[in-house]
């Protein structure tokens, strides 16, 4: 374990500028000789805080209820890859919040991977003494309640009262890692479990951001000098130095002044947008490939198994393309193998729970979902293998086990390797759900497969029309029908509650559609179309036919006020983008929506004899990175014709797209105000 010194990693240092920057080449290091590090042109002290009298802070951070005097971790690499850590946070209360926020001492770990213990913690006055606080008293806790457990575990200390000046000095001991592999429950004194699965690598990924100001952010990492690194700091930068210490590699980047990180609305994985640094000895994703097929080869995590081979038989009779195969396979999968979040038996991390179990039980995590699909399609001939992913977030270009989902493959009979993920497709048209759109994966193969990127989804596959055909009449009330069709993502939002409610609440879930739109509607009729249970059959069409007294509002003298039904808050929940706030002239990180998306209304509205509408006509087009937008609206006769259609042409957009994004969807949403026709 590094000792308290070790905390300290830039004590011995000289001075360099060299900082390591966004988007730089990742780098196998083979320095010979020290290498120094500067800021601002003074030595560094990590622990220059602890000066016997009372320490001020600039004015910028006197609003703060807290800022981190020191961040910094030291880290000590065996050969195994197995990596003890030394974490120290020095962090001043400013005021009474931040008491508060202080007085309890928290820190989470995976008691299946990891260990931690609070090492010491001592409390500094403002007035020159300190308060040791007894570590015997650490609580040892399940970690608060999340989407999915996994039996996280969190070290509590309770600190006791704080007062503003006091500054909360301590160290925490870590060893392990961040993911199991075919672990049993750990036993007392087993340190087996702190070994990465990869046995022999090491990987880190080292955030350089802060909720409280930071003035110094330290990591320092020594590895044995026959172990080569590579390492990329991504969104920003920081120094770096590298040097020989009693025959192992030292390393050791920091930063000064780290102010919080400013959020936006809908942006992208606060990951993929913050500071960060990664490290790792995985020398590239093939051989991470080569070592993810061989783990679930080695542990028969598709061995195939009778009863699954009858059902896979009975699938696939009578299909005769390979994509019929695939989809009905994919589909049956993910139909019937319920999620369950929480991994059991041996067989964990990285390592996928075998067939018998999964067919058996008809249940289980992500991988759990994939490895029966992988077995069904290799039951059913095709060549089929896991693959890692990251729901949600981006995987950098260093080799290092950034993954938090897991997915199928399987090569066509072209070459290609197709994605299949069973466990976001259930009662889906997709056999990849474009909600991952843009999002990285690395298959396991036999050979080695570098990282994969799924491409954009054209918003043509995930439409959504609605084109009415209405009537107003001189006191308001508005009478006609309206259709919606979708497809793709549209098709899953809209169907959902057809394929996972009960048909008793079919008619109530469409009244609800109109409700919306007014609290005085009423549901004449609905055709719902084919059978919507059948989702594979065609994308969903519903027709409605209604009546809404009182839908525009009466003037004094007499003026109807409205506005264009289809754009009047209708299945907002495909229209993702509406929660998107494009207030926002300006964007510094890139942004997210649910789908790409095609959305196309359309509204034929019959006005009361000899109204005119009192607005102009309008007419838009335009177009850009990000999205793409035609309208009209127009009084033909005596009739309001109103035509839109928005393009939405990624999941995952990046900062420069936002002009074009803004525009379109600004005008589209303009396209909904209230209008006025008077006679």
């Amino acid at each position: 374990m590094p000792s308290h010194e070790e905390c300290i990693p830039l004590r011995r240092f000289f001075i360099t500028r060299e900082p390591i920057k966004r988007n730089m080449r990742k780098t196998k290091l083979f320095f010979v000789g020290t290498f120094i590090l500067m800021w601002g042109g003074t030595v560094v002290h990590a622990q220059s805080w602890r000066n016997g009298r009372a320490y001020t802070l600039d004015k910028q951070y006197a609003s703060y209820p807290c800022v981190n005097l020191l961040d910094s971790t030291s880290v000590t690499v065996e050969p195994t890859g197995q990596g003890s850590f030394a974490v120290c946070r020095a962090v001043r209360v400013q005021t009474t919040a931040g008491a508060l926020q202080q007085r309890v001492l928290k820190y989470d770990y995976d008691p299946l991977t990891a260990a931690a213990t609070f090492k010491r913690v001592t409390i500094y006055h403002a007035d020159g003494t300190k308060t040791p606080v007894d570590v015997s008293k650490t609580c040892d806790y399940a970690a608060p309640a999340r989407a999915i457990y996994w039996g996280a575990r969190q070290i509590m200390l309770e600190l006791g009262a704080l007062k503003p000046g006091d500054i909360v000095d301590y160290e925490i001991d870590k060893k392990g890692f961040t993911y199991a592999l075919l672990a049993d429950q750990p036993q007392e004194g087993d340190d087996s479990r702190f070994i990465p699965p990869m046995r022999g690598q090491f990987y880190d990924i080292v955030p350089f951001w802060a909720t409280e100001p930071t003035l110094r952010k330290v990591y320092r990492v020594s590895l044995p000098s026959e172990k080569e690194i590579q390492f990329q700091f991504y969104q920003g930068d920081c120094a770096s130095s590298m040097r020989y210490e009693d025959g192992r590699k030292v390393y050791t980047f920091g930063k000064d002044e780290i102010m919080p990180f400013r959020r936006e609305p809908n942006m992208v994985d606060f990951y993929d947008a913050a500071p960060k640094l990664m490290m790792s000895t995985t020398p590239d994703w093939k051989e991470k490939s080569r070592w993810f097929y061989g783990v679930n080869e080695d542990y028969g995590s598709f061995t195939p198994i009778p009863e699954a081979q009858k059902k896979v038989d009975e699938l696939i009779r009578g299909k005769k393309t390979e994509m019929e195969k695939i989809a009905v396979l994919t589909h049956w999968v993910a139909d019937n193998i319920r999620y369950a979040g929480i991994s059991m038996g041996k067989g964990e991390g990285f390592t996928l729970h075998n067939l018998k179990m999964d067919y058996t039980d008809r249940c289980g995590v992500c991988k759990d979902i994939a490895g029966t699909l992988i077995s069904f399609l290799r039951m059913a001939g095709f060549e089929a293998f896991p693959a890692m992913t990251m729901a949600g977030s981006r995987v950098e270009t260093i080799p290092a086990d950034h993954f938090n989902h897991c997915v199928a493959v399987v090569k066509l009979s072209n070459g290609t390797l197709m994605p299949l993920d069973p466990t976001w497709v259930p009662f889906c048209r997709e056999l990849w759900s474009s909600a991952e759109q843009q999002q990285n994966y690395l298959p396991g193969t036999p050979e080695g497969t570098d990282l994969c990127l799924t491409p954009i989804s054209d918003p043509e596959n995930h439409y959504v029309r609605i084109k009415a055909q209405n009537t107003l009449d001189e006191k308001g009330t508005l009478k006609g029908s309206f259709t919606i069709e979708a497809e793709g993502q549209s098709d899953s939002n809209i169907r959902r509650i057809f394929t996972t409610g009960f048909q008793s609440e079919w008619a109530h879930s469409m009244e609800r559609q109109l409700l919306n739109v007014s609290p005085k509607a009423q549901l004449l009729s609905v055709d719902y179309g084919r059978e919507p249970k059948e989702y594979q059959k065609a994308p969903i069409r519903i027709t409605f036919h209604y009546a809404i007294p009182e839908y525009a509002l009466k003037g004094e003298q007499g003026e109807l006020v409205f506005k264009p039904f289809v754009l009047n808050n209708l299945y907002t929940q495909v229209l993702s983008y509406l929660r998107i706030d494009t207030s926002l002239e300006k964007r510094d990180y890139g942004f997210k929506d649910g789908c790409s998306r095609l959305v196309k209304m359309e509204e034929n509205l019959k006005l009361p004899a000899g109204y005119k509408w009192q607005g102009k006509e309008k007419q838009d087009q335009m177009d850009g990175t990000g999205a793409g937008f035609t309208g009209s609206l127009k009084q033909n006769g005596n009739r309001l014709q109103l035509k839109t259609s928005l393009r939405l042409k990624k999941r995952v957009y990046e900062a420069a797209d936002w002009d074009s994004f803004r525009k379109a969807v600004n005008t589209a949403k303009g396209y909904g105000e209230y209008m006025v026709v008077k006679k």
